[in-house]
């Protein structure tokens, strides 16, 4: 019987899984009496982090590659106010607008990734124009709060409730609780494990981890460098307008400085799920446990009710250190093992 052996990519993902299950179960035990136990307290840091769960799967394929986008947070902002400012202010239709978001994350991942991969200059500096720019097409659009209420397919999407079957609880009133989620969860998960299946059996998905572990070697492959690393960030924006429309489904507004600092949570999800900041190793179910990891942080946080917000960004903060420290272990002892 042929032996599985556990690599160092395989024991940063086991790792990040553990540290889930133990940070949820010890919320469970220490915040028991505070509802932490219910299942809907579970379903609701899917339901609050779906657009992140969206974007940290691009921002994963991205990262494969050796690149980093820190646009993504100014994008899903334009997203929701253009979502708002088209319903309420030009009375467009929400598919039409919807379609329209989904052909501007196009449109903006190719642009990015031509520059990137083409003309040879440093993502950082890229998606960093790209930040400034969809962070001002923002206020451009509106610089008030403008909220959706106007539109019934998307009012009725965002307070649809699907209901699971089971894990209900009888509240102190005494009304049965049904837990549920919301259609944006769905979406979620269903891109994970779509990225997932792509990077695991596609060529395209072995391309990025071949680009991002040796362009070199990749390019000795017969592997269009250029094409590969231009398609990430074609794929990565699209998934962040994705994830632009699940976050607008939760917030049902549009400000301009709407998902300020998501781009660090997706990195952040994507690092502590085990995605190497260099390329070449990585996997969108680390990244999925990653930002589940922020909300059960968050959660916690919230739970307590004595701890200010600002915790949860040293917590999160700490974890980053440790992966980091992590990856860079496992990255010497493979070195030595090669030596």
């Amino acid at each position: 019987m042929k032996k599985t052996k556990l690599n160092g990519n395989s024991v940063l993902l086991l790792i990040t899984i553990v540290l889930f299950f133990v940070m949820y179960l010890g919320g469970c035990i220490v915040y028991g009496s505070k509802g932490f136990v219910h299942m809907q307290t579970f379903l609701n840091i899917l339901i609050n982090n779906a657009g992140l769960i969206c974007v940290a799967s691009g921002m994963t394929c991205v990262m494969l590659t050796g690149g980093i986008d820190i646009s993504v947070g100014s994008l899903v902002a334009v997203d929701c106010m253009l979502l708002a400012v088209g319903i309420e202010h030009w009375g467009m239709n929400s598919s039409v607008l919807m379609i329209l978001i989904l052909v501007i994350g196009l449109v903006f991942g190719l642009a990015q990734g031509y520059c990137v991969a083409y003309l040879k200059i440093q993502p950082f500096i890229v998606t960093m124009a790209g930040m400034f720019f969809a962070r001002g097409m923002t206020a451009v659009l509106c610089t008030d709060q403008v909220s959706i209420v106007s539109d019934p397919l998307f009012t009725k999407l965002s307070s649809t409730k699907i209901s699971i079957p089971f894990g209900g609880y009888v509240n102190k009133k005494g009304i049965y609780q049904v837990p549920y989620i919301r259609a944006s969860v769905l979406v979620a998960l269903l891109i994970v494990v779509l990225i997932f299946l792509m990077l695991r059996y596609t060529r395209f998905g072995r391309s990025l981890y071949a680009v991002g572990g040796n362009q070199q070697s990749a390019t000795l492959m017969g592997l269009n460098v250029k094409s590969v690393t231009m398609r990430a960030y074609v794929l990565n924006s699209f998934l962040t307008s994705i994830g632009g429309i699940c976050y607008c489904l939760n917030t049902m507004c549009g400000t301009t400085q709407q998902a300020a600092g998501m781009e660090m949570d997706a990195i952040s999800s994507s690092v502590i799920g085990g995605t190497l900041l260099t390329g070449g190793v990585g996997n969108v179910i680390g990244s999925l446990f990653g930002v589940l990891i922020n909300g059960t942080i968050s959660s916690l946080v919230k739970t307590n009710g004595k701890l200010i917000s600002s915790w949860a960004n040293i917590i999160t903060a700490l974890l980053l250190c440790f992966f980091i420290v992590l990856q860079a272990v496992f990255a010497k002892i493979k070195e030595a093992k090669k030596a």
